[in-house]
């Protein structure tokens, strides 16, 4: 039984496919009770994310970063997921309470939420000038197939990915999950069909994470009879890198007259985190004691 969230790399002996299994149950349910998301939001949500946390596996620093934004012409509006390279990530929605009904029996409306015209942006920071930026367009907003369309499109990577959210009554996270199967330049396409012979003859990935086996185990059924590796295991969950420090820096940059005009119109200096929904207040002596310390 799986009891916190984790993530599994591995691949065959003879290096021709990778495989990556996360399991996110409790950083989803975080996600969604920081956001407040409608079921269908929830499950988008948690798909973004999921599917960050993976890719963000492969970052190599520890100040590398990786975000992933759905921007789909549905009516959930943008989707942005952001990870570090230990395994934190963090996300939001920008219309939580958006719900559509469902396609059929347990299966939510995720495609129509996020709509099919639009994009999926992938924004890698490794500390070079520039961050690479890979760009494609939706193919069904189901976020696992217009992942798949990225890494071949943008990165020329055969990809196999599921991604799955299972929502209870009350709208918390029953079960969250997601794999990433790749094939590496070269790969004997005996082995990627077994592997994918494998994956369709299980039950969904969401299934899977709520029947409680542990990541090990769905990584052998697989692998099949394929000789492999596990060459990663790390923690999974969800961290914001906001905070009053951080925020006040930003409130800094703002003009006297900027913060005095915020005051007069609100009563107050106050910034939510668009990623956890926290709320800090500040004062306008402590923004101006901060400009004061910036210009010394």
């Amino acid at each position: 039984m799986i009891t916190s969230d984790y993530l599994l790399k591995a691949m065959d002996k003879n290096k021709q496919v990778r495989v990556n299994i996360a399991h996110t149950t409790t950083l989803v349910e975080e996600a969604r009770r920081r956001h407040n998301t409608s079921a269908t939001a929830s499950a988008a949500l948690g798909r973004v994310l999921t599917a960050a946390l993976i890719m963000g596996s492969d970052l190599k620093n520890e100040k590398d970063a990786l975000t992933l934004r759905i921007n789909g012409d549905g009516i959930a509006g943008p989707i942005v997921a952001s990870v570090d390279s230990v395994g934190h990530g963090r996300a939001f929605i920008s219309n939580p309470a958006a719900d559509l009904p469902s396609c059929s029996p347990g299966k939510l409306a995720v495609g129509e939420l996020v709509g099919r015209g639009g994009y999926l942006e992938v924004i890698k920071d490794t500390g070079m000038k520039q961050p690479f930026v890979g760009r494609v367009n939706l193919v069904s907003g189901e976020i696992a197939e217009d992942l798949s369309s990225y890494f071949l499109l943008s990165e020329q990577i055969p990809s196999l990915i599921a991604l799955g959210v299972l929502v209870n009554t009350d709208l918390s996270i029953k079960a969250a999950g997601g794999l990433i199967i790749q094939a590496m330049p070269g790969a004997d396409d005996i082995i990627l069909e077994k592997i994918e012979n494998n994956v369709l003859q299980m039950d969904s990935i969401s299934t899977v994470m709520f029947q409680g086996k542990d990541l090990e185990s769905v990584l052998e059924a697989v692998m099949g009879d394929i000789a492999y590796e596990v060459i990663a295991n790390r923690p999974l969950a969800f961290k914001c890198t906001c905070g009053r420090e951080r925020l006040v820096a930003i409130l800094a940059n703002l003009t006297r007259e900027e913060i005095e005009e915020t005051i007069e119109q609100t009563g107050k200096l106050e910034v939510s985190c668009n990623f956890c929904g926290e709320v800090y207040n500040f004062t306008e002596q402590e923004i101006m004691y901060k400009k004061t310390k910036a210009l010394d």
